[in-house]
């Protein structure tokens, strides 16, 4: 896992559009397991952020627009809408349009402005309030991170993978959301 973490911190600060040659499925489910452990892991991290942020009373995370979305439907359903609907959809709109950056400097341009669009799209699953705004940076952290993350396994190996990769990623948090009701 440590050279597949360096290598996504090496591209993630001079992306570049170079797809792997590599493609055999071992090598690619073997990255790709890497990469999702890399998103989990990164999220585990920030979250005590947002426990702080809520105790101190500058946000509150009971009117979270997902949980609000989730409320009415059955587990499968949640499971459905998250861990493939919203992916394929986001995928299609943040890293689909990656590949058409030719040029380095306007793909690096493109993947990092997607990314941050990515990010700053999740500013909806909160109320819009004044301390919202202010911590907005560290509020999608999380999700402009992954972003990175699934950027860099889109161009490396394909829409499909990522994908597969936020897919997998939100069924992980879902999963553990379910627990959490037991």
């Amino acid at each position: 896992m440590k050279t597949t973490f360096t290598a996504l911190i090496a591209y993630l600060k001079n992306p570049i559009l170079n797809q792997d040659q590599n493609s055999d499925l071992k090598y690619r489910f073997k990255i790709y397991l890497h990469i999702l452990m890399i998103s989990i892991i990164t999220s585990i991290v920030i979250s005590p952020v947002f426990a702080l942020f809520e105790q101190l009373n500058w946000i509150n995370l009971e009117n979270h627009k997902v949980e609000e979305l989730f409320k009415e439907m059955g587990k499968l359903q949640i499971i459905a809408l998250a861990s493939m609907a919203i992916p394929i959809i986001e995928e299609l709109i943040f890293r689909g349009p990656l590949t058409s950056f030719k040029k380095p400097k306007t793909f690096k341009i493109g993947f990092y402005f997607f990314t941050l669009a990515f990010g700053l799209v999740h500013l909806t699953n909160f109320d819009i309030t004044t301390n919202v705004l202010l911590l907005a940076p560290i509020l999608v952290l999380p999700q402009t991170l992954v972003g990175t993350y699934f950027g860099y396994i889109r161009v490396r190996f394909g829409l499909q993978w990522s994908m597969l990769l936020h897919g997998s990623y939100n069924l992980f948090f879902i999963l553990i959301g379910f627990i959490s009701d037991f």
